[in-house]
C-alpha cells in the first residue's frame, strides 16, 4: 500500500477527532503514516531462548524494547518460509499486538481463558507463559477463525489448549467465577490498524465506534462474570476511539464496582490513559495507549483489572483410565523413538484419552466440561490403526529438543529440509540417523518439525499435506 493512499483513505471525521484529543501532537501522528508499517516475530520460549535464537536466526533481527522476546524484521525478509517457522519456534505479528498479552500476569498453574482468541497470536503467547501447566481456553465465535486459532496453538506446540467455538454468553454460563486470568481482545473498529490495511480505513464511518462500543461492554460483563475472585482481566483494543477504550472501561468501573483498575507498566513511548475521554474518573491514567508517533509500532489501548476477594477452589488433576489397546501401541511407539518427555515433562498415562480411532493427551486439569461445542481438547496425540500407533504432527511439534533420541537433525541451510516440507522423501545417510530403520523426528539444528518413517535409508515422509509449504 503507499502511503499517499492510506492518508487519503482517512475519513475526514476520523482526523477531526485524532485532532482534538493529540492537539499539538497530531503532526507527528499524521506524519507516522508517511512511514513503513513495522514488522514482528516473537519467540516460543517453551521451545527456545530469545538468547539462543538471537544466535541461530538466518536473517537480521532486532530487539522490541517493550517485549522481552519479540523482535523487529525488516519489509523484505519472509520469516514464515523459515523452518525455525514450521517448528513453532517464534509468531509472527504486529509488535504492538504482542504487548497486551505481555502485560497480562500469568502464572504456572492457571485457568487462562482468551475469550476472542482467533488467530491465536495472543493465545499462543499465554500457553507459552503457562509451560504446559494449568489450563488455557482459546475460543473464538467464528467457526472458520477458530480452526486457524486450532492451527496456530498447534504449531505452537500447545499441550493444555481447550478450543472452543462459543458465544460468550454461552461460555459465561459453563465458567462462571473460574478463570484467574481473562484476556479479552475486543472487536473494534481497528484504527490502530489503518496503516497496515488500509481497507479498515477505507470502511471506517464516525458511527462504528458506538455500534462495536455496545459489544465490547457487554463483552466486559460477561468477562468479569467469568473472573474469579482475585483473577485479572486484560482488557485490550486496537483503536484510538476514546468510546471504545476509556468509555468501555469506565462502563465496567461504574457497573462492577467488585473491578479495580490495576496500574501498568509504562514503558518509553507508552501513554497514559485520559481521564477526559471516559468518565473523569483519575483512575482511568493507569491504563496504556500506544500511539504510532511515539514507538514503532501500529496502535494499542489496555486496561488491567483485578476482581475483588480471594478464592482457591481448584479443578482436580486430570486422570482417565487409559484404553489397554491404546496403552499397548503408545508404548512401542515410545519404545521405538526413546520418549523421554514430552515437551521437557514427564508424560502422564492418566491425561490418555481415546476417542474412536483417535488418542489425545488431555490438559493437566479436568476439562470435562458438556455442552461445549469445542474443536480440541488437549493435544492430539495421532491415530490408531491396524497393529501400531501412527502420530500426529501436532505431536511432532509438542516434542522439545531432546524429548526422544530418534532425531535425524539437519542443518537449516540443508535443502533436504525444504524438499521435506513440500512433502518429498529424503535420502538419509547411515550416521545421519540414530536407527537403520523406523520412526524418526525430523529436526532443524535439533528443533522438531516433523515425523518420517526411514526404510533404506529412504525418509518416508510423513508431513501432511494441510501442513506442506
Amino acid at each position: 500500500m503507499s502511503e499517499n493512499n492510506v492518508i487519503v483513505s482517512l475519513h475526514p471525521a476520523f482526523l477531526e477527532r485524532m485532532q482534538e484529543m493529540l492537539g499539538e501532537e497530531y503532526d507527528s501522528f499524521i506524519k507516522s503514516y508517511e512511514l513503513p508499517r513495522t514488522y514482528g516475530l516473537r519467540v516460543n520460549t517453551s521451545k527456545i531462548s530469545p538468547e539462543t535464537f538471537e544466535k541461530m536466526v538466518p536473517f537480521p533481527i532486532t530487539p522490541i524494547p517493550w517485549i522481552t522476546n519479540g523482535y523487529f524484521y525488516p519489509e523484505e525478509v519472509r520469516p514464515s518460509r523459515c523452518a525455525f517457522y514450521q517448528g513453532g519456534l517464534y509468531y509472527l505479528q504486529e509488535p504492538s499486538a504482542m504487548t497486551p498479552a505481555s502485560v497480562l500476569p500469568v502464572d504456572e498453574g492457571d485457568y487462562v481463558l482468551d475469550l476472542c482468541a482467533a488467530p491465536g497470536g495472543k493465545a499462543t503467547a499465554l500457553g507459552d507463559a503457562l509451560h504446559g501447566t494449568g489450563l488455557l481456553v482459546a475460543n473464538d465465535i467464528s467457526a472458520s477463525r477458530a480452526r486457524a486459532l486450532l492451527r496456530n496453538l498447534e504449531l505452537f506446540g500447545i499441550t493444555n489448549g481447550f478450543v472452543t467455538n462459543e458465544t460468550p454468553a454461552h461460555l459465561t454460563d459453563v465458567f462462571p467465577e473460574f478463570f484467574h486470568k481473562i484476556l479479552l481482545d475486543a472487536p473494534c473498529s481497528g484504527e490502530g490498524m489503518f496503516r497496515k490495511e488500509e481497507a479498515l480505513a477505507r470502511d471506517w464511518t464516525p458511527g462504528k465506534s458506538h455500534e462495536l462500543s455496545l459489544i465490547q461492554r457487554e463483552l466486559l460483563l460477561q468477562a468479569a462474570d467469568m473472573l474469579r475472585p482475585g483473577g485479572m482481566l486484560l482488557y485490550s483494543t486496537c483503536t484510538f476511539a476514546p468510546e471504545e477504550d476509556e468509555g468501555a472501561v469506565s462502563y465496567l468501573l461504574e457497573n462492577r464496582p467488585d473491578m479495580e483498575l490495576v496500574e501498568l507498566p509504562h514503558k518509553e513511548g507508552f501513554s497514559e490513559g485520559v481521564p477526559a475521554w471516559g468518565n473523569n474518573a483519575p483512575v482511568l491514567t493507569r491504563c496504556v495507549r500506544l500511539f504510532p508517533h511515539k514507538m514503532n509500532g501500529e496502535g494499542h489501548f489496555m486496561a488491567l483489572f483485578q476482581k475483588a476477594g480471594t478464592s482457591y477452589t481448584e479443578l482436580p488433576e486430570t486422570s482417565v483410565k487409559p484404553d489397554k489397546e491404546t496403552r499397548k501401541w503408545l508404548e512401542l511407539f515410545f519404545d521405538e523413538i526413546g520418549l523421554r518427555t514430552l515437551g521437557g515433562q514427564p508424560f502422564n498415562w492418566n491425561r490418555v484419552e481415546t476417542r474412536k480411532d483417535k488418542v489425545y493427551y488431555l490438559p493437566p486439569v479436568n476439562t470435562s466440561f458438556r455442552g461445549l461445542n469445542f474443536l480440541r481438547n488437549g493435544l492430539y496425540l495421532g491415530d490408531l490403526k491396524k497393529n501400531r500407533f501412527e502420530p500426529s504432527q501436532p505431536l511432532a511439534l509438542a516434542l522439545h529438543k531432546g524429548d526422544i533420541k530418534a532425531t535425524i537433525s539437519l542443518s537449516l541451510d540443508d535443502q533436504r529440509i525444504t524438499r521435506y516440507l513440500k512433502g518429498e522423501t529424503l535420502n538419509i545417510e547411515p550416521e545421519e540417523a540414530v536407527h537403520q530403520k523406523g520412526w524418526h523426528l525430523l529436526c532443524a539444528e535439533g528443533y522438531p518439525i516433523g515425523f518420517g518413517k526411514l526404510v533404506n535409508q529412504t525418509l518416508k515422509n510423513k508431513y501432511p499435506a494441510g501442513w506442506r509449504v
